[in-house]
């Protein structure tokens, strides 16, 4: 068990990438809080999941929300080992046609979230002697994507976030890493027309998608003892499409 008895907390598990995170850490002996804003998702989920998954319903971007969380965590587990700061959203358009709105409501989910969540976050992993802190970014925070003026700030914001931190956080024995995805099989994902997702897998040296275990897979090593002197890295999992 390679989370034998750790304590996560996971925002955005309701679904997706999120909810494969949380299945894989289960798996692996962890006890799993599953931070969504969506409550209905949410308590499907840990129904799902079974006895060692909790549902707190969470608004990231509001800090008030994310204090009620984490106390939350600690009344009912006593630590929290492994944060993985997954939430996020999308509003994309083009950018003379992207409202400040939707601009604002991407940053204040994907970006001031995670600053949230973590500094809630880091007093209790240093009251135990450390933790883990796993960010997502996206390889369209790495090169761009048309449409996403608002989400490629965010991601790209992700990576020179997680290296700060780990220069600041190292020596309280906190890892902090970042996982950039590349196009994954979401349910949203799969939705699209047949001929864009053939034109996705074709850019892609491997030749598909990925799957949402591909990256809970990499949430797991990184928030395992195996990646214990793995620190500020932003591990790409995309098939290649960023070589």
């Amino acid at each position: 068990m390679r989370l034998n008895n750790k304590v996560a907390i996971i925002t955005g598990a309701a679904n997706g990438i999120g909810y494969a995170a949380a299945e894989r850490f289960i798996e692996e002996g962890a006890f799993v809080f599953i931070a969504d804003f969506d409550d209905k998702a949410g308590i499907v989920a840990a129904q799902q999941l079974g006895q060692n998954a909790t549902f707190i319903q969470v608004d990231v971007a509001s800090r008030e929300s994310v204090k009620h969380l984490v106390i939350a965590v600690i009344e009912q587990a006593g630590r929290i080992d492994i944060l993985v700061n997954n939430a996020g959203i999308t509003r994309d358009a083009m950018l003379t046609k992207m409202t400040e709105d939707q601009f604002q409501q991407v940053l204040d989910v994907n970006l001031t979230g995670v600053f949230h969540c973590t500094q809630e976050v880091i007093p209790h992993m240093v009251a135990v002697g450390g933790g883990k802190i796993i960010n997502t970014s996206s390889v369209s925070g790495v090169y761009g994507n048309v449409g996403q003026t608002n989400y490629a700030a965010t991601k790209a914001a992700i990576v020179g976030m997680t290296k700060t931190w780990a220069k600041e956080l190292g020596r309280k024995g906190i890892n902090v890493n970042a996982v950039a995805p590349g196009f994954t099989e979401t349910d949203m994902v799969k939705k699209m027309p047949e001929n864009i997702l053939a034109q996705m897998r074709s850019i892609v040296p491997l030749q598909r998608l990925g799957t949402p275990r591909d990256i809970a897979n990499a949430y797991l090593f990184l928030a395992s003892d195996e990646a214990s002197y793995v620190h500020g890295h932003t591990l790409h999992v995309d098939g290649a499409i960023m070589m």
